[in-house]
């Protein structure tokens, strides 16, 4: 008898991205309305340093720092590293030097990049000044990059108070983090899609616990097996808990509120969650039974409704909250 074909091992780009809201304290506010006013400030901790950029609280004795100064657009580098291939939303899209730079009137040093035509024309202890950039909002991005200063010699700068006061202050930012890399599912979660987008659901049966986990992982994380015996599950279920959700998400054509829910498939083991529709919020509950909904070409259920089947009773999914 001939072997079943081996299904296709799934691999797809895969972007994690989360923007948040920052607010400023005073020293922060200060730092980055300077920049936007072609200004660099530093703070002064307990000890006379002067640290750029500035940090609220002072590292050796945890007290707070307020002691504004100003410090030069120019420095020297402390050390640095080449980057041949300039990624998305880094400062220059062409080769440049990563490279941390004490200005002048600082003792600790800031990271930025180096506008340079190759590896050989970056060194440490290199002059460099800021080059400011054309459009200045209020952000670190606002020194566009630096370059090298004509001027080898370091001179002698004494950092100048600064009250931290400007018109207009910045007094929160918009943080974006990103990740992009390719996700490959494996052996276990590429059988789960292939199944998916025949509108079917499958997990693997543990062979000693008999657990049966839904997306499956390939291994039972109880008792530390593999797991290979696909069982198909579903596809009705029964929620679980859930949540109601008043926040709007970026990108996501839902009208809040709505609900999302751990939905415990029939056969399953392991409460997978996903966005119930089709009944009124507020009547969402524990042990409501539900179907998937699936939209054209969608490889995975839109989201679940109600069977009309009366609820579960409690004692049938208290083990899978």
């Amino acid at each position: 008898m001939p072997a079943a074909p081996v299904p296709e091992v799934l691999s797809a780009p895969l972007v994690v991205e989360f923007p948040f809201t920052r607010s400023l304290g005073p020293v922060q506010s200060a730092f980055l309305t300077g920049l936007r006013e072609r200004v660099v400030l530093g703070v002064r901790t307990g000890d006379g340093r002067v640290m750029v950029p500035p940090v609220e609280y002072d590292p050796v004795t945890a007290e707070e720092l307020r002691d504004l100064v100003e410090v030069a657009p120019t420095g020297t580098v402390t050390t640095w590293a080449w980057n041949d291939h300039p990624r998305r939303r880094q400062p220059l899209r062409t080769p440049f030097a990563w490279v941390l730079v004490r200005l002048d009137g600082a003792d600790t040093a800031l990271l930025h990049a180096l506008d340079a035509p190759g590896p050989e024309a970056v060194s440490t202890g290199m002059r460099v000044r800021v080059r400011w950039a054309a459009e200045r909002t209020g952000a670190i991005t606002d020194i566009a990059c630096f370059e090298p200063d004509e001027d080898r010699g370091a001179p002698a700068v004494a950092p100048a108070p600064h009250d931290g006061v400007f018109t207009d202050p910045v007094t929160g930012i918009v943080a974006e983090a990103r990740l992009d890399y390719t996700y490959s599912p494996g052996r276990a979660q590429s059988a789960y899609l292939h199944a998916l987008g025949e509108r079917r659901t499958v997990g693997e049966r543990c062979p000693d616990c008999r657990k049966v986990y839904v997306p499956p992982r390939g291994a039972c994380p109880t008792c530390g097996v593999a797991t290979t015996e696909q069982v198909e599950v579903g596809p009705a279920g029964t929620v679980t808990t859930f949540c109601i959700v008043n926040i709007k998400a970026k990108n996501l054509d839902i009208e809040v509120p709505y609900v999302y829910a751990h939905i415990a498939l029939d056969g399953a083991d392991l409460a997978l969650h996903g966005r119930i529709g089709g009944i009124p919020y507020d009547q969402v509950r524990m042990g409501l039974r539900v179907e998937p909904v699936w939209t054209d070409g969608g490889r995975h259920p839109d989201h679940y409704r109600p069977t009309g089947e009366p609820d579960a009773a409690y004692d049938t999914y208290k083990e899978l909250l």
